[in-house]
């Protein structure tokens, strides 16, 4: 290869889902100017944030959207210019069901609490005798369950949070570490004693933002869209698109990441653009061009004094790997959920599909996880009078099914549609997507796995983790981590 610039990147992102474009929004503001590559080895951008329109019907792929509780995400919306794309939940998004043994809805006040069949009044006055549960006494990790068992009885933790733990985690609440999943909950208790207790002083001590459900005009596919475009207009920002990072190595100036490039991928910007600036600009050194037809790039090699991992664990651990087996090792032991979403467009249905949508308990044993009523919940997502909604299956009750061929799944999805809403209409139109490693599963332990990883990690200077494997997998979650990322790259780093 011959060296065409020794000026370096400065800061170098593999992946590009929302953690690596929020986190280079975010240097860009931070530090007008800097020299910013996000590298994402898929044709687009937005990772699992992905929007499909088939006959009208708008399905997402992944999540559909965020509470309006963070003002980071609000920020990032606002300082991109994407106000607009803005879309509020209708009210009865806030409607929501539970199938356990029946269809049931999911109690939001207290006097609806007293009244819900789900629980019998002995178990209803377990819950309420949480106040005098008395706090645990260390911090060691606990699973969900035992959280739930110790605090609020065994019926609510079976009912309540085994659905909550299907429909945030794809997961049940003996496999999730309540440290790492609900954080805040552990915090109510270790501060206040109790969560009701909790509850009731921070409600009077707090005022800040509701957490209203939001999503976008498009999906949250049009946001990651525009986000991918507005850091491809901004000075000193590079995307690469269908750009595969085969290695990472590290050396006296840096670290240096050799890129793989699909030709017949789409460019962010021309190709002549592509080509000038980024050999001219950003430290490139480059092989000769593969012979025309072959389809892929000769690898091209960025050196970079700060390297963001914005990568799923598995993928992290490959590229970690030649520099430290040991945080390889580590991340690799950082499992995921495989899930699996049908959706259904209807032009006829007889059911009011007035809520959110419905969350199924492991009790009911349902091959679904629940659904999500999605033309229910946004305005926009189905064409007038007709109706969608999406199934979820999978996740950690059932693994396998989640990696069924379609046929079976939309047979799945319409018999579990049957069982809890009895709904027998024909789909006019289905959507289907399979995540073999959708949701990063966070068991007991999982807390004490990442710190080990970011302690090893701290002797690679400028080697930055952010994605959703480690401190949360929403989307809010996602952009507050890569802000703090952005800010410890300047606090740190910044040349």
């Amino acid at each position: 290869m011959n060296n065409r610039n020794e000026q370096a990147l400065h800061v170098a992102i593999v992946g590009g889902g929302i953690s690596g474009l929020a986190t280079a929004f975010f240097i860009s503001r931070l530090a007008p100017g800097s020299r910013v590559a996000v590298f994402e080895k898929e044709s687009r951008f937005g990772g699992t944030m992905q929007s499909e329109y088939r006959d009208g019907f708008l399905f997402e792929a992944g999540p559909n959207g965020f509470l309006s509780s963070r003002t980071e995400t609000l920020d990032l919306i606002r300082e991109s210019g994407a106000e607009g794309l803005l879309l509020r939940s209708n009210d009865h998004a806030r409607i929501r069901y539970i199938f356990s043994d029946g269809l049931h809805r999911l109690p939001d006040t207290p006097p609806a609490f007293l009244g819900t069949d789900l629980l019998s009044l002995r178990d209803k006055l377990r819950v309420l005798g949480e106040v005098f549960v008395p706090p645990k006494r260390d911090h060691d990790d606990e699973s969900l369950r035992a959280f739930g068992y110790r605090r609020l009885g065994h019926a609510f933790t079976d009912i309540f949070l085994d659905a909550m733990s299907a429909g945030i985690f794809a997961s049940t609440p003996e496999r999730l570490s309540v440290n790492a999943a609900f954080p805040a909950v552990v915090r109510l208790e270790r501060d206040y004693g109790g969560l009701f207790k909790g509850m009731i002083k921070k409600r009077k001590k707090e005022t800040g933002p509701g957490g209203v459900l939001m999503s976008f005009h498009g999906g949250v596919g049009a946001f990651v869209d525009h986000l991918a475009k507005t850091l491809a207009d901004t000075p000193g920002v590079e995307l690469y698109p269908d750009a595969s990072v085969a290695r990472l190595a590290r050396d006296e100036s840096g670290y240096r990441i050799t890129m793989e490039r699909d030709r017949s991928g789409t460019e962010s910007r021309s190709e002549s653009e592509f080509q000038s600036q980024s050999r001219t600009e950003f430290g490139v050194e480059s092989g000769n061009d593969s012979e025309a037809g072959s389809g892929v790039e000769s690898s091209t090699e960025f050196k970079a004094g700060c390297v963001v991992l914005a990568t799923p664990a598995y993928i992290t651990a490959g590229l970690v790997a030649s520099l430290d087996q040991g945080i390889a090792s580590r991340l690799r032991a950082i499992s995921y959920s495989p899930v699996a979403v049908v959706g259904f467009g209807f032009d006829g249905l007889d059911h009011p599909l007035r809520g959110f949508g419905l969350l199924t308990t492991t009790s009911a044993q349902q091959d679904i996880l629940g659904v999500l009523w999605d033309s229910s919940a946004f305005p926009g997502r189905a064409p007038t009078s007709k109706r969608s909604l999406r199934v979820l299956i999978g996740g950690q009750r059932n693994p396998d099914l989640a990696l069924s061929d379609e046929s079976t799944l939309v047979d799945m999805a319409r018999r579990g549609i049957e069982n809890t809403m009895d709904i027998t209409d024909r789909p006019s139109t289905v959507f289907v997507k399979r995540w073999e490693r959708g949701i990063p599963n966070y068991p007991v332990g999982h807390l004490a796995n990442v710190r080990e990883i970011h302690e090893r990690i701290e002797a690679y200077p400028g080697l930055l983790l952010n994605s959703n494997a480690y401190f949360g997998v929403g989307i809010n979650d996602c952009v507050v981590n890569s802000l703090a990322c952005a800010r410890r790259w300047l606090d740190e780093y910044r040349d």
